[in-house]
């Protein structure tokens, strides 16, 4: 499991959804380790325009036009990130780390 990898988790905690798509964003260094949960980001299907919002579409290996929230950060079980969609590039890597840093207001 890498950072920037994209997981399609079922029924997620608290999630109406069947499914949810997330993004892992902890530290690479964390998800080496023996913890057992993942910081992710849910991806959903529409966006308000907001800086903390990162686009992402069939290029990561999705199925259509959606976005990373980055204000919604949640754990998620390890085991839970079993079923692999794809993976940001350095450039989309860019845009989430700068999303983040706007979300926790890092700057």
């Amino acid at each position: 499991m890498r950072r920037g990898e994209i997981y399609r988790v079922y029924k997620p905690s608290g999630d109406p959804k069947s499914y949810r798509v997330f993004v892992v964003v902890s530290r690479q260094a964390a998800l080496d380790s023996r913890f057992s949960t993942a910081i992710c980001a849910p991806v959903y299907s529409t966006a308000a325009g907001t800086a903390t919002q990162v686009a992402v579409g069939i290029d990561e290996g999705l199925k259509h036009e959606s976005w990373i929230f980055c204000d919604d950060l949640t754990s998620v079980r390890k085991s839970d990130l079993t079923q692999f969609v794809g993976s940001l590039s350095r450039a989309k890597l860019a845009d989430l780390d700068q999303a983040l840093r706007v979300a926790l207001e890092l700057e």
